[in-house]
């Protein structure tokens, strides 16, 4: 930026920890190359990478659509204070990250002040709500999106759409090797570790943990071998899942070491979402589960197109994980699975494949990687007019 030039101002919004966890990423490598100001909701990772936050993104983080109604009055201030700050600072530029229901919301709002928007991670409008397509492609004017598939299908409906690759590619490696791992944890170098992922937020634990643990519990009667590790997500304390342990106080909690708990397991029960895709990543053998209030999954059943919900099925377009979602997601058909990857190396082998290949359709197609490669579009946009943006190579 040569002397004399003011700072480009830039709005960020991301209202989802694991979104902002990226945009944190994405906030540093713009500023580094450009000097942007940038201002908008997000988290502390995210202030610590240079933005200036005027909004909490855990004032809206959610999950589900009937816990989300809770939120509406929140979530409207929220949009008021956004656009007011956006209408007083004129950024020249808006990145939404994730969180299609708050930002496309603000998409809007911002697109009406003439904002022009980048979408960072973009909504799955592939899966479900199909008709929100319209809207993103009124909206917004460059989609970067993650997953490989996403990029045909918003080009087809009209959007300039990008894979940028996975941005957790380059990011989802152990510290400790899986015998370091089992020395640091005390545990039974012999004996196989099962890892529980149930989720990142308080609500997803109260959905999943109870049939998880009476899993566990199950495996034990049986007398199948084995460490139950539960994999503490960021901001979650041990004491958090006190409550669902005490029937099943064979299940270790471990904080800060996900990835090393994937990494050393022979497999895992991970809640759907991204762990699903951090499990692949790790070549770590998996059983998906997942469950939502029941009104949340009445108005699901009837939105979601997709074969499958988890997002290695979805890239591979085949069942090599198992899902077990809302009735299906019994401690028995838990135990079951689990089981059958606890006691046959052959069938984990087979799954290490197929998650072999999840990880090859992840990585970007720049040498950049995903973040370099989403902060390189961006630096091309904030210069210049939208018809002289630098074009999708």
């Amino acid at each position: 930026m040569g002397v004399g030039v003011t700072a480009p101002g830039i709005l960020i919004s991301s209202g989802d920890p694991s979104g902002a966890m990226h945009a944190a990423r994405l906030a540093r490598a713009v500023i580094e190359r450009t000097g942007a100001k940038m201002f908008g909701l997000g988290t502390e990772a995210m202030s610590q990478a240079g933005v200036e936050l005027v909004g909490d993104a855990s004032e809206i983080a959610v999950i589900g659509l009937s816990e989300a109604l809770e939120l509406l009055p929140r979530a409207w201030r929220l949009l008021n204070r956004l656009e007011a700050e956006a209408a007083r600072r004129r950024p020249r530029l808006a990145i939404l990250v994730d969180s299609p229901d708050f930002n496309l919301r603000l998409g809007a709002r911002l697109k009406r002040l003439g904002i022009r928007v980048v979408y960072f991670i973009g909504p799955q409008a592939w899966a479900w709500r199909s008709g929100r397509v319209r809207r993103i492609r009124e909206i917004v004017e460059r989609m970067l999106v993650i997953f490989p598939f996403e990029e045909k299908f918003y080009r087809e409906a009209g959007v300039e759409a990008e894979f940028i690759g996975h941005p957790l590619f380059d990011r989802v490696t152990p510290d400790a090797s899986p015998a370091e791992f089992r020395r640091r944890q005390a545990l039974d170098p012999d004996a196989p570790i099962l890892a529980m992922l149930p989720g990142s937020r308080r609500k997803e634990l109260a959905h999943n943990l109870p049939a998880m643990t009476q899993a566990v519990g199950l495996l034990v009667s049986a007398g199948v071998p084995h460490q139950a590790i539960l994999a503490a997500a960021p901001g979650l304390a041990a004491g958090q899942f006190r409550p669902y342990l005490a029937a099943t106080p064979n299940i270790r909690v471990v904080e800060g070491a996900t990835y090393d708990t994937l990494a050393a397991a022979e497999c895992a029960i991970v809640s759907s979402g991204t762990a699903t895709v951090e499990a692949a990543l790790l070549g770590t053998p998996m059983v998906v589960v997942y469950r939502v209030s029941a009104p949340s999954a009445f108005v699901l059943r009837r939105l979601v197109h997709t074969p499958f919900f988890s997002m290695v099925n979805l890239l591979l377009e085949r069942p090599a994980v198992p899902e077990l979602i809302q009735q299906e997601f019994t401690p028995e058909r838990v135990a079951r699975e689990t089981r059958r990857l606890l006691e046959r190396s052959e069938e984990r082998e087979h799954m290490k494949s197929d998650l072999a290949e999840v990880r090859a359709r992840l990585a970007s197609p720049s040498p950049l990687g995903a973040i370099g490669r989403a902060a390189e579009i961006i630096s091309s946009l904030l210069w210049c007019a939208p018809d002289q943006a630098t074009p999708r190579v």
